[in-house]
């Protein structure tokens, strides 16, 4: 596993223009939030961990089409899954390969866009506390619906179709948590849902990805 997680590190840094799309998007659709919002500070400040929390989501979305699309039609995807690898690891090594080149970076400049929509500097801890189990999520249940779409026609507008509403949970108790007086049980929630998802979703991406293979 280590092994296919370390050959996606290498082909996203030959191809890191999937990376690069996705952080410019991201601070591009923070940017647009505060320019439909206007200038005032308060407002600015109370929209400012669900712009962040949306923006992360979108931007993680990006490179999922490609996630096994590459893969899949040059056959690389059928070696994988007769290498002798369980298709749950392979699903699970494509996560974090997900989140390591997409992830990962949207946490270290989530901070800055934060502070550029006036949030207090005292919450920017909560929301990257939040965001380590948030993108995480993000990246397994993308994985999963990469894997349920693989194949199909318009799989890029099925794939956001089917995502979107099963991240909700995890966007909402994210952003909330924030600003929350109590944020405790949001971020319960949302270590639940990671618990959740870290065994359910690449056992279920394995068993789309051997049904989109025979």
């Amino acid at each position: 596993m280590r092994s296919l997680i370390a050959r996606e590190l290498r082909l996203a840094s030959r191809q890191g223009s999937d990376t690069v799309a996705a952080l410019v998007f991201f601070i591009i659709c923070g940017t647009m939030f505060a320019f439909g919002a206007g200038p005032d500070p308060k407002l600015l400040a109370g929209l400012a961990p669900g712009v962040v929390w949306v923006a992360a989501l979108l931007a993680a979305l990006l490179p999922l089409e490609k996630l096994f699309g590459a893969d899949f039609e040059d056959g690389t995807l059928d070696l994988l899954l007769l290498s002798g690898l369980p298709a749950y690891l392979v699903a699970l090594a494509k996560s974090c390969a997900h989140w390591l080149t997409t992830g990962l970076p949207l946490l270290l400049i989530a901070a800055p866009l934060a502070i550029m929509l006036r949030m207090p500097s005292h919450f920017v801890p909560l929301l990257l506390i939040g965001l380590v189990p948030g993108t995480l999520i993000f990246s397994l249940v993308g994985t999963l619906t990469a894997a349920l779409t693989l194949g199909a026609r318009r799989g890029g507008v099925l794939m956001a179709l089917i995502t979107l509403p099963l991240m909700m949970p995890a966007l909402i108790f994210g952003a909330n948590a924030v600003m929350a007086p109590h944020p405790l049980a949001a971020f319960a929630f949302l270590g639940a849902i990671l618990c959740l998802a870290l065994p359910l979703a690449p056992l279920a991406a394995g068993a789309a990805l051997r049904l989109a293979v025979e």
